[in-house]
């Protein structure tokens, strides 16, 4: 087993837990926070944009079972790639968009990733989705985490409401689909 972490940014994290947790390879998914400044920053100071740090999910996986690029490949579809001020309903730094590379491979990966999504045509605007160094992943409060399964109605209505649902229908036909 090669146990490797990819750490993603997409706007709220409640919405990128779930569309990573049905694969085998996956081995574990945290929401969180990182990018930021502050030591152990709470939701609460996330959101006021005043540490840096943006909501985003650490995942866990055995890179012999689930590539990287097929990880990379999930997280462009569940995301705004052209939106540099937030995603969907959510406004602000915290829910930026970012991949955080956590080696060389992954950078490599990443870039390869972006440009092949620029090339592709799909969007009209510019790709601004940065790839940017891995730094400390702080794990969020304990009510944020599988927000999915926590709070089903809430995050289906969330996911449909953001906005974000009708964004992924309309650049990927539903293709992960999740509510």
């Amino acid at each position: 087993m090669a146990v490797k972490k990819a750490t993603f940014a997409g706007g709220c994290f409640w919405c990128m837990v779930k569309p990573f947790t049905s694969y085998d390879g996956i081995i574990d998914i945290k929401a969180g926070y990182t990018g930021g400044h502050t030591k152990n920053p709470t939701y609460k100071e996330v959101c006021s944009d005043t540490t840096g740090h943006v909501e985003a999910v650490q995942i866990t996986y055995d890179a012999e079972k689930f590539p990287y690029t097929q990880l990379l490949d999930i997280f462009w579809q569940q995301i705004d790639p052209t939106d540099a001020g937030g995603q969907f309903y959510d406004r602000g730094l915290s829910y930026r968009t970012a991949i955080f590379y956590h080696d060389e491979h992954q950078r490599e990966a990443a870039i390869a990733s972006k440009r092949a999504l620029e090339e592709s045509g799909k969007f009209q605007k510019p790709i601004v989705t940065p790839i940017e160094k891995a730094t400390t992943f702080y794990p969020a409060e304990e009510e944020h985490q599988d927000y999915y399964k926590t709070n089903p109605e809430h995050y289906t209505a969330y996911y449909r409401g953001s906005g974000r649902k009708a964004f992924i229908d309309q650049h990927w036909g539903g293709k992960n689909d999740e509510a």
